[in-house]
């Protein structure tokens, strides 16, 4: 199965290579950089991309593969398009730690000479079985923002500057209320019990010091959609049946029957539900917009359940 995908992968980077008109090209072993005169650079999720894209600047031109919030990017068919953008990225970022694998392919399946491939898990030492959702852990948007910055002055070093103010722009002002929101909650409602329905709240949520009660092999089997076990089921219902969580939070792009079910019982029990997405939704809004966006619904739902 895996030399099949392989395969695929390789016929669709040949194909997309051979394509007349394309946007970038690869040629002599090194990349071809676009007409505009901009860096360019390719995030396998659009979270990343939108941190990227505010980094670079007017320096770079930031394209994301998955950027609909209705595709799952653990199983994402990449397309020749895809291919051939891959191809034409000076830098280009994949999340790793097993989450979307098929980016990763695409890069060994075309390797170009003078390409930087940030891929986070390994900058962050983690791999496959290791919660892949780091874009929900703050300290991680942190270090990657720097290797952005990193990334970009090594490609680009007679524009050193302008990234690194760059960067202090996108930290001071771009995260700030982010950074507040964080804060707050912490301050008001560390250690409230709340429930999650996958593994995508948890470094979230542990930065927050919220205390998180649902067994992380339930919130992990959700996000890897594999099978719940009676055990975690019982232990989840029954958190929601007897009000041990104060707040349900759950990713509205992944409503399995198990997480349906969990959240009736929230309702039932009238406990303060509040959602998360994968991606950026809409997908038009920045990284940090669309965190703040969640983190404003979750600091009420923890106010209505707590009245703090």
């Amino acid at each position: 199965m895996v030399s099949d995908v392989r395969r695929r992968l390789s016929i669709i980077v040949l194909v997309a290579l051979g394509l007349g008109g394309a946007l970038w090209t690869a040629g002599c072993g090194s990349v071809t950089v676009a007409g505009n005169g901009r860096l360019q650079v390719v995030a396998a999720e659009n979270f990343w991309g939108s941190i990227a894209a505010q980094l670079g600047g007017e320096k770079v031109q930031v394209r994301s593969i998955v950027v609909n919030a209705d595709t799952d990017p653990h199983s994402y068919e990449p397309t020749a398009k895809d291919a051939r953008t891959m191809a034409g990225a000076k830098l280009a970022i994949v999340n790793g730690i097993g989450y979307d694998e098929w980016a990763s392919r695409l890069l060994k399946a075309n390797p170009v000479g003078g390409r930087v491939a940030l891929n986070v898990g390994d900058t962050l030492g983690l791999k496959a079985g290791d919660n892949p959702h780091q874009w929900y852990a703050p300290i991680t948007v942190r270090r990657i923002v720097a290797q952005i910055t990193a990334a970009y002055e090594r490609l680009e070093p007679q524009a050193a500057s302008y990234f690194a103010q760059q960067r202090r722009l996108f930290e001071s002002r771009g995260l700030a209320r982010y950074d507040q929101l964080r804060a707050e909650i912490r301050a008001r409602y560390a250690g409230v019990p709340v429930g999650y329905s996958e593994s995508i709240f948890a470094p979230l949520g542990e930065d927050l010091g919220l205390k998180l009660l649902t067994p992380y092999s339930f919130a992990t089997a959700i996000a890897e959609g594999s099978e719940v076990s009676a055990e975690d089921k019982q232990t989840v219902d029954s958190q929601a049946q007897n009000r041990a969580i104060k707040v349900w939070v759950f990713n509205t792009q992944n409503v399995t029957p198990d997480v349906q079910r969990v959240s009736e019982l929230a309702r039932a029990q009238h406990i303060p539900i509040t959602t998360v997405t994968e991606t950026l939704s809409p997908a038009s809004d920045s990284f940090e917009q669309w965190q703040v966006a969640q983190l404003e619904r979750l600091a009420r739902a923890l106010h209505e359940a707590t009245g703090r």
